[in-house]
């Protein structure tokens, strides 16, 4: 039985959840959320609301920034490590989703499946924002795609190329380029692709071209931005030496930005294996906005929060 309140409620779960039209809002609330943070305004329009975070998944960027999000924007976090909490103790996230729902106003999650948080977003009453799981990292391809606009005033006509592994980056990347139409060049070693069923929904929505390539120097000619990701995630541990002998060659140095343009501008979610898929030279050189990344996590997952909750 779906309660009423479950039918009016919005998730994150996907870059698709979401209209293009809705992404510019974002964008554009950003940058006042970001402006108001910035001249000491007050701004506390989620007073009284709670957020719950769990994690099964270990953080930085994503505990801090929607942590302190909340509290800038006058509510709360509880942050629950799956541990500490009965699903780490055979819980069903249905159980979990329906408790959780009767005390507080959100809930973050960041953890391995994507069915996982998709099975708690068809149980929760309150809105259910996508943390990371190992498919899809929505919040921050769109805050990257508000630090690009912030570079470049648009992301239309915009050519980017992800270098690495075809992981959750990746994936949101394809969804991102899709709806906004964009256009994308991933570069991986063979058997490193993005998911299929992620490339073929997005090749049926859109005119933009999406490209998989196994060349780096290939994927970023006439790109703007060059995007990276580490080559062995978190729950990947043990294919750690065999992804370090797959992926040579698709280091971001030096050498790679060559045959891009010399504007190009180099992201990377962080964090970063230094040495291993970009060297200290580019992640700390002029190309880089990766720091400037980093923070608009903080300013987008505001206004992400503010429309949701």
């Amino acid at each position: 039985m779906v309660s009423k309140n479950q039918k009016n409620k919005r998730d994150l779960l996907s870059i698709l959840d979401l209209t293009r039209e809705e992404v510019d809002e974002l964008l554009e609330r950003t940058s006042k959320l970001k402006e108001k943070l910035k001249q000491a305004v007050p701004y506390q329009p989620l007073k009284g609301k709670t957020l719950a975070m769990i994690f099964t998944k270990s953080s930085t960027r994503t505990r801090v920034s929607f942590e302190v999000g909340m509290l800038q924007l006058g509510g709360q976090a509880i942050f629950l490590d799956s541990g500490d909490i009965q699903l780490g103790r055979g819980e069903s996230l249905a159980d979990t989703a329906r408790t959780l729902s009767r005390y507080v106003d959100g809930i973050l999650i960041r953890t391995f499946s994507q069915r996982d948080v998709e099975e708690l977003a068809r149980y929760a009453e309150v809105p259910v924002l996508n943390g990371l799981t190992d498919l899809l990292h929505p919040c921050q391809i769109l805050s990257d795609i508000y630090t690009i606009v912030e570079r470049r005033g648009s992301y239309q006509g915009l050519k980017l190329a992800h270098i690495g592994d075809g992981n959750n980056i990746a994936n949101s990347w394809i969804q991102a380029a899709a709806l906004l139409g964009f256009d994308l060049s991933i570069a991986c070693p063979p058997g490193y692709e993005p998911d299929r069923n992620i490339l073929n929904e997005a090749l049926k929505i859109t005119y933009s071209q999406i490209t998989i390539l196994h060349d780096p120097r290939e994927a970023v000619k006439d790109v703007e931005v060059l995007s990276t990701d580490v080559w062995t995630s978190m729950g990947q541990e043990t294919e750690r030496e065999q992804r370090l002998r797959d992926f040579q060659g698709f280091q971001v140095n030096r050498e790679l930005l060559s045959f891009a343009p010399q504007n190009v501008m180099v992201m990377h979610c962080l964090p970063a294996h230094r040495g291993e898929e970009i060297t200290d030279e580019v992640l700390d050189g002029k190309h880089s906005i990766v720091f400037e990344q980093a923070e608009n996590r903080l300013h987008l997952q505001k206004a992400i929060l503010e429309k949701f909750l």
